[in-house]
C-alpha cells in the first residue's frame, strides 16, 4: 500500500477552499479527549501533548518488536476539535465557558488492545494524566458546510456568518450549534493561520 497522506488522499476534507462549501464527511476513528475552560490554559496544553504523543506512538509503531498487524505508512492527521458551551446562556466571547473534545483521527489497523499498548509505553516516556483519558470512537458527521478560515481564531465569527449565509442561499440549514475546527499542524503567525471550520446541516424541506 502506498503511504497514506490525508493532504493528497483526503484533501476535500481537510484542504478546503476559503469559500462555504457543501461535504458529505464519512465515519472516521479518532482518538479522542474531553475538557472544557479556556484552550490558552495549561490543561488544554496537556489535552493537546497527551493525543499528540500517543498519535506519533501509532505511527512509529513499525519500529517496536512487535509491529501491528495490518500496519501501513501514513502521515500523522491534524488535530481536530469539536466545540461547545457549558453554559449556553453565556456567550462564546467567555473562553472559560468552552466544552471541547479535541482529537486526531487514527488509521484503520488501531485496535482497543493496541491503544492500550500504545498508552502504556507512552507513560513511560512522557508521562501525561490525560494518557488514561484517551478513548476510541468512530464518528459520521454526515453533511456539513464547511470552509477555510485564514488567519486569529477571536476571527472567526466572521467565516461562520458567511457560512450561514451561503447554507441559507443554496437550501440548508445549520442543525448542530456545535462546529468543529481543523487545524494547522505548523507553527505560523497569527494573521498565517489557517483553520478548516465545519459544521452539521440539513436540506430545507
Amino acid at each position: 500500500m502506498d503511504k497514506v497522506d490525508y493532504k493528497k488522499q483526503f484533501k476535500a476534507l481537510y484542504l478546503p477552499k476559503s469559500q462555504p462549501s457543501i461535504i458529505a464527511v464519512p465515519a472516521m476513528h479518532f482518538a479522542m479527549l474531553d475538557g472544557n475552560g479556556d484552550p490558552n490554559g495549561e490543561a488544554f496544553a496537556e489535552v493537546v501533548g497527551a493525543l499528540y504523543s500517543f498519535s506519533y506512538a501509532v505511527k512509529m509503531s513499525y519500529k517496536s518488536k512487535t509491529i501491528p498487524e495490518g500496519y501501513y505508512d501514513y502521515t500523522v492527521f491534524p488535530l481536530e476539535g469539536v466545540w461547545d458551551l457549558v453554559d449556553t446562556t453565556r456567550t462564546s466571547a467567555d473562553k472559560s465557558n468552552y466544552a471541547y473534545t479535541m482529537m486526531i483521527r487514527q488509521p484503520d489497523f488501531l485496535t482497543a488492545e493496541l491503544a492500550a499498548r500504545f498508552i502504556t509505553e507512552v507513560k513511560k516516556k512522557k508521562p501525561n494524566d490525560f494518557l488514561d483519558r484517551i478513548r476510541l470512537g468512530e464518528i459520521e458527521e454526515g453533511t456539513c458546510c464547511q470552509m477555510l478560515h485564514l488567519g486569529s481564531y477571536d476571527d472567526e465569527p466572521a467565516s461562520f456568518a458567511q457560512m450561514e449565509a451561503f447554507c441559507s442561499e443554496h437550501g440548508y440549514r445549520r442543525s448542530d450549534k456545535t462546529h468543529r475546527e481543523i487545524y494547522d499542524p505548523r507553527r505560523t503567525e497569527t494573521n498565517k493561520l489557517k483553520t478548516v471550520l465545519r459544521f452539521k446541516v440539513k436540506a430545507d424541506q
